[in-house]
């Protein structure tokens, strides 16, 4: 039965929602079982409360992504119609004449909270790993489900902005000091707390009346239009705009509905708004992108669609990582929160030591702001042995190599400390450019090597990229993906093609930036428009941040290794003109001051010197520069998806999200195409090729799915 019932000889009616499938969802089967319980709830003689919980392990998930993914413009009134609906029975059922109370026995977000909100009383189990909050502008979405309008008329607009327009979800201990719930249980007590609070609250009528029913309620904080919150709301709608630059258009509608809910339109109105305003907001493009890779991908990914199949999963005991620079240190970090036994090697022992106090000085964040114990810090950080003698990293499952990207200092530590791996363990190379099958050349066992590339700062970028070098085994790859789902990392296995994914795709829109400059156009104009398109900086102060000598070096690195022949480059101008600035100019980026901007203490401007590229005949269309440094990307993923370096679509867009900066609104460089409709892509690729050059020209891969009008999934 999805929804069992059970009244007891106190009159409390306990509905324990276990629907068809792995979760209790808002689909297509919600509605009617709501309505029909909560009428029977409504019928019954000598009732005293009425408690929901769940059968299964989460307590409701939310929404119907695939529903309100296939949501078309015309569909937008049935949709609306629908939530409305949904409304309808929350508001009958709180404005029972009896309490009514969620017993949270796992996680509860988006439309699961939103269940809760209509709920008199809200008790959690108290599960560490349990999750509430009203994530849907995350995807795009915003709480359609009455959750925006309760949210801000229960904690008022300053508290509620975190959980509705960041999409925070918390832990049920912190959801109770946040206001989201009134209390936390042990799981064993849930449903007896539950009883024995309704059985206490008999005849009290402030128990069975929701906040915003109550006469004479006053919206913590104040309405929207008091003095303090005035200013707050112009500053969070330019906070927005800065952020999403117009182009996320759930955040500043969930914005836009908390004011009108707080003071300026009554409860009931409010909730309509809400549904209109979500139900338009389910058609657009950017939504439908963000739920596609998001979500979905993001759960194939995670899954491990393109992990080995038939391979047991696996756990790395004991971690050995080599280097404790910036990366080796990032990677100690991830390690040992995950509860992974670390021993971090360097030279010497300090330099071993300064890398383990990073960890230490992470967490003493986390300990001031409230998220960790002390103790917890000092479990964390006592799981991590810094050195500077490789017998310390004998008997470890994985070692890590996180040393200079140079391959003579790669091979030297790999013939000291190779023989070192337990028996049957496998070597990482931390690389985002060095070819894996070359490195494993040096390796006795190259089955056992795999490429592990992490992102820069390690502790905060989500991204793992996997390299199959040439003789990586499948067990290998399994492990290692087993590994960085361990750490909680996002990991997608790539082809051992020069650059990889991530910085062969990175690098053709910086270079293509780089180039428009090298023609003729204003910097200034090229960083902002870059940015403008949703990237999360411009590209030329991205180049700045990543380095301009570094770029340079791994380029003329390539080249050396016979890598890359630069008569093959698509970008000749750019490659000049950054090899000038750091060889004749000494502008090696912005960790030495001097960039394509001048930093100091103040802030950056642009280098004046610049001025000599300058071209006052070379205006391009604002959109040209844009589409010229966009399509650089997308294409350049479209060929890693033709070549093999991609093994899926959802590789493809979620790399490009978590890894390289693909606007989010986009749903990853991918998706962009799907977006910007096959046909028209290929159009607007020939156009570039006949104005700018062969590296617009679009690939077989695409022009096979344009014929045929197949997108790519």
């Amino acid at each position: 039965m999805a929804f069992a019932y059970d009244k007891d000889a106190n009159g409390i009616v306990t509905v324990t929602m276990d629907m068809d499938g792995p979760v209790n969802a808002m689909n297509s089967a919600f509605l009617p079982l709501f309505r029909d319980t909560i009428g029977r709830i409504a019928a019954e003689d000598g009732l005293k409360g009425v408690i929901w919980t769940s059968a299964k392990e989460t307590f409701f998930a939310g929404g119907d992504l695939n529903m309100l993914k296939s949501v078309t413009p015309d569909g937008v009134e049935a949709l609306f119609e629908s939530v409305e609906g949904t409304k309808a029975v929350m508001r009958r059922m709180e404005k029972l004449p009896v309490p009514v109370v969620a017993a949270i026995n796992g996680a509860a977000l988006g439309g699961g909270y939103e269940l809760c909100l209509a709920c008199n009383y809200r008790i959690a189990a108290d599960n560490p790993k349990s999750k509430i909050g009203l994530p849907e502008v995350t995807l795009g979405l915003l709480p359609g489900g009455g959750g925006t309008v309760r949210l801000t008329w229960l904690l008022g607009l300053e508290a509620a902005m975190p959980f509705l327009l960041e999409g925070r979800q918390v832990s049920p201990a912190k959801a109770l000091t946040a206001g989201l719930v009134h209390e936390v249980v042990a799981p064993d007590q849930l449903l007896d707390r539950a009883k024995e609070y309704i059985l206490s609250v008999q005849g009290d009528t402030s128990a069975v009346t929701q906040p915003w029913d109550t006469k004479g309620y006053k919206i913590p904080g104040g309405p929207s239009a008091s003095p303090k919150n005035a200013p707050r709301i112009a500053g969070a709608a330019a906070m927005l705009f800065k952020k999403t630059r117009g182009l996320l258009p759930g955040p500043a509608r969930i914005l836009d509905i908390m004011t009108e809910a707080a003071g300026r339109v009554d409860f009931d109105t409010a909730q309509r708004y809400e549904s209109r305003r979500f139900a338009s907001l389910a058609p657009k493009p950017s939504t439908k992108n963000m739920i596609e890779t998001l979500f979905f991908g993001m759960n194939k990914v995670n899954g491990g669609a393109s992990r080995p199949k038939d391979i047991p999963r696996s756990k790395v005991e004991r971690l050995g990582i080599l280097g404790a620079g910036m990366m080796g240190q990032g990677i100690a970090y991830s390690a040992a929160m995950a509860g992974i036994p670390v021993v971090l090697k360097d030279m010497t022992l300090e330099a071993a030591e300064r890398g383990k106090a990073y960890t230490e000085k992470l967490l003493n964040k986390r300990v001031g702001k409230g998220r960790m114990t002390t103790e917890e810090r000092d479990t964390v950080v006592a799981l991590i042995t810094p050195t500077d003698k490789a017998e310390d990293i004998k008997g470890c499952d994985l070692i890590i190599e996180a040393v200079f990207e140079r391959i003579d200092v790669k091979n030297a530590v790999l013939a000291e400390h190779e023989d070192l791996l337990a028996h049957g363990g496998f070597w990482g190379s931390n690389t985002s450019t060095l070819p894996i099958t070359r490195l494993a050349e040096g390796s006795s066992r190259p089955e056992n090597f795999v490429g592990l590339h992490f992102f820069s700062p390690v502790d905060k970028m989500p991204l793992l990229e996997i390299i199959a070098g040439d003789k990586t085994s499948d067990e290998t790859l399994a492990r290692a993906f087993d590994f960085a789902r361990q750490i909680k990392k996002t990991p997608i296995i790539v082809g051992d093609k020069t650059g990889f994914y991530t910085s062969r795709t990175i690098g053709t829109k910086i270079l293509e930036a780089v180039q428009l400059v090298a023609e003729g156009q204003d910097p200034v104009r090229v960083d902002n428009l870059s940015r403008l398109t949703g990237m999360p900086t411009g590209m030329l102060s991205l180049l700045d941040e990543v380095q301009l000598k570094l770029i340079h070096d791994i380029y003329t690195t390539q080249v050396g290794m016979g890598l890359v022949d630069p008569a093959d480059e698509a970008t000749p101008e750019a490659r000049n003109m950054i090899a000038e600035l750091v060889t004749d100019h000494d502008r090696k980026g912005r960790a030495t001051g001097k960039g394509f901007y001048d930093y100091s203490a103040e802030g950056k401007e642009i280098w004046p010197g610049l001025a000599a590229w300058r071209k006052e005949d070379a205006a391009l269309p604002d959109q040209d520069i844009q589409d010229r440094i966009i399509f650089r990307a997308v294409l350049e993923t479209l060929r890693c998806l033709e070549e093999g370096v991609l093994r899926s679509v959802a590789d493809g867009n979620v790399g490009s999200i978590l890894g390289i900066g693909a606007p989010i609104h986009t749903g990853g460089y991918i998706q962009f195409v799907n977006t910007y409709g096959l046909g028209r892509f290929v159009e607007r690729c020939e156009e570039l090729t006949q104005h700018y050059g062969e590296r617009f020209a679009p690939p077989e891969i695409l022009k096979r799915h344009a014929a045929k009008q197949l997108e790519f999934h």
